[in-house]
């Protein structure tokens, strides 16, 4: 495929390693999320290693594909969404008589369960991803910025 002139083609080894690593870190932030409750990590660790594959798509295809594998809107919407989770979760503890973000599904699972910490799981798991949404937007704003004319006459084809 012959390229425009002036259009750099992005390196083959960079995209092979984003390749291999994008599910790997994908993989692994949601992993920290998961089990943040019951191992080192949390909603926030593992909302900014998801993140980081947005990171990766950028460093292996440019902005014009990373772009349009992650909607803007959609981030926006889904950051609302995880903020929306975290205050119900919180206010779960009003609804059973008790203060605002109190654990009152602690007596769940056994110790080091998934769900042995209650409340505070789920909470984790909304921070997670709000954190990784708001991240993502944050990200699309900067590689819009530093996207280049290479890449918006990348995007016009």
């Amino acid at each position: 495929m012959k390229l425009k002139e002036g259009i750099k083609e992005k390196n083959t080894v960079v995209k092979c390693g984003a390749d291999l690593i994008l599910p790997f870190a994908i993989v692994f932030g949601l992993c920290v999320i998961i089990f943040g409750t019951v191992s080192p990590g949390g909603g926030f660790q593992g909302g900014v290693l998801v993140a980081s594959a947005c990171i990766l798509l950028w460093l292996g295809y440019g902005y014009g594909v990373t772009s349009k594998a992650l909607s803007m809107e959609l981030l926006e919407t889904n950051e609302a969404l995880g903020a929306i989770a975290y205050v119900l979760l919180a206010a779960c503890g009003l609804f059973m008589g008790v203060r605002f973000c109190q654990n009152v599904f602690f007596d769940n699972g056994n110790v080091g369960d998934l769900i042995s910490a209650g409340t505070i799981t789920f909470m984790s798991f909304a921070v997670g991803y709000k954190v990784l949404t708001g991240i993502g937007v944050l990200l699309l704003l900067m590689f819009g910025m530093l996207a280049g004319e290479d890449d918006e006459e990348e995007e016009a084809e």
